[in-house]
Parts: structure tokens; sequence; C-alpha cells
């Protein structure tokens, strides 16, 4: 089969066209000939930066280091454990994230307890978007925000994977959303649910917000220390990059009584099934900017890396 291997940290440039064996799936796995990619940050991030490839992949000593973890395709084999799945059902999912999920390939071995069956009414495209980003704002949300009608919501970046998400799951819930973006974004966030923008180039969101029940903060930096200040006392602020190890920032949280949590989203299937439903039910729906084929997954790369995406970048097969 072909995948894209990585032979080196680096640059897209280090990214490689190879053939190599199909996997061999074991007892609770299915084997998935895929049908379409998803392109994240975190692809790019993992390819540079050889401390986090390791502590992320931990590539075995020799093994071809296939990098991605969101697919969506045709299971083509079943292993002999696996009973929610036959020889034949379209699924998708983030595979063994974190870990060697080797999604950049034609076929991938996955474990069946991070699947979901792809909605009839969406393309593998739109399932293949749907994974580590969806999946990273409903466990943001839901899992550990604990989302509840009538909540108000900032979320930064609202126009990117998460972002978008986010604003749908939260329009859901019947939360008050608002999102932060440039001001050529504002009418995609608006369109997607937003009660209210914020130009993050124009204007001070601390200053605009100061009572979020939930903020998420998907920015580097002292960022999450500004987001602090829109958090009402006893609010909570969940951060995707951020870990929340600053003492200042610890005393900050403690005196306003926030609960603050750093997300490292995690395979899982039963939230996956969740995705499924309401991506079913057309409560929830991929914005997909920009498609590539298997080869110009470099090229995709590029365009992620840039941080400047609106929704999802995506691969066909």
């Amino acid at each position: 089969m072909k995948a894209i291997a990585l032979k080196e940290t680096g640059g897209v440039e280090k990214l490689t066209l190879i053939e190599t064996k199909t996997p061999q799936i074991k007892p609770d796995e299915v084997l998935i000939q895929v049908k379409a990619i998803g392109i994240n940050p975190v692809d790019g991030f993992v390819r540079g930066n050889k401390p986090y490839l390791e502590r992320v992949i931990n590539p075995k000593p020799g093994e071809d280091i296939i990098l991605g973890w969101d697919v969506s395709g045709t299971v083509v084999e079943i292993g002999n454990e696996v009973s929610d799945f036959k020889i034949g059902d379209d699924v998708f999912g983030m595979v063994n994230f974190p870990g060697h999920g080797k999604a950049y390939a034609e076929y991938v071995a996955a474990p069946a307890d991070q699947l979901a069956l792809k909605p009839e009414n969406i393309s593998y495209e739109e399932a293949a978007a749907a994974t580590l980003a969806a999946l990273t704002a409903w466990q943001s949300l839901v899992t550990y925000a604990k989302i509840k009608k009538g909540d108000k919501i900032l979320i930064h970046a609202a126009a990117g994977g998460v972002g978008h998400y986010a604003i749908q799951i939260a329009k859901y819930f019947g939360a008050h959303i608002v999102g932060t973006g440039s001001g050529a974004k504002k009418d995609f966030i608006i369109s997607q649910g937003a009660h209210e923008f914020i130009d993050y180039t124009t204007e001070k969101f601390e200053e605009k917000v100061r009572d979020a029940d939930i903020v998420l903060d998907s920015i580097f930096g002292d960022h999450v220390v500004r987001s602090l200040d829109a958090v009402k006392q006893g609010g909570r602020l969940i951060s995707l990059l951020t870990f929340f190890t600053d003492e200042n920032l610890v005393k900050k949280i403690t005196e306003k009584e926030v609960y603050a949590h750093r997300l490292g989203v995690l395979s899982n299937g039963a939230d996956m099934k969740q995705i499924a439903a309401l991506l079913a039910n057309g409560t929830l729906h991929s914005y997909i900017s920009a498609q590539f084929t298997f080869e110009e997954i470099p090229q995709a790369q590029t365009l992620v890396d840039a941080g400047r995406t609106v929704g999802k970048v995506v691969i066909t097969l």
C-alpha cells in the first residue's frame, strides 16, 4: 500500500511517499480502506518537533513513522473480538491519539472502540474532518466544561477546525456564544451560530467579556492570562495549548475559584458516536475549506501550518 512517511523531523520536505505492507490487525481492531483523511495543526507540530513526536507517537525502533490520526473509510477486515462492525461498514474516527495513528496511508488498522459508523447523509471527507477537531470541541465543552443551557461561552479562534465545531456544539446545548477571530471571518463565525463576534485585531476581548461561564482558549502563550480575566468568578477555563503551571496564574485561578483544565484530546468511540449522531441529524456539520489528493499531503500541511484556515482541510483518496 501507499503511505506518507516521515524520515526525520523537519519541514514538509521530510514527508516521503513510500510503498509498505498493509497493516495486520489485532483481534480488537478493524482494517479500514481509507477514503479521506483529516489534517490538523498537531500533524505539523509533531512533524517538526522531535521531543513532541517521541512523546506523542513513541515510534518503535526502525518502524516507518506515518503521521495522521483522522480517517474515514470502509471496513475490509475485522478482528475476531469485534462485534460492533462488519465488513463493508463505512466508519470514521480519530485513531490511537496519543499514539501512532498511521492515518496517512491507504489502509489503517484501528481499534474498533475508537470508531463510529459514518452517517449516510455525509461524505467521507465531512466525516474525516469531524474527528480530532470535533472530539476536541466535544471533550472540552461537554466532558470538562460541563456546558449547559444558558451558559455564556467565549470561543477563541472560532473560525478554525475546533472553533467551528465548538460553536455548533455550544449552540446545541443552548449556550450564548461569543466568538473571536479576524474581521474577515466575522460572517463565517456568525453563520456557525455565534451570537456575538469580537475582532481580536482591533478589540481586547477581556474588556468586552468579563462574565463568561466558559472560555475555550486555543492560543499559545500568555493569551490564557487574558482569558482568565474574561471568566466570571467560579467559571470554567479550558486551554488546548497552555499548561496551568505558572505560580501567578495558579494563584489567580484559585482566587477566582475557576475550574481550569488543559485538554489533551483522547480517542474515544463513545464520544465519536455522539458526534456521529449530531452529524446524522444535521445539528453538526463540517466546513471544508480545502481538499487535496493523497500525494498532496505536504501542501495540505503547509496550508494548515500557516494557522489561518477556516474550518477543515482534508485529503481525498
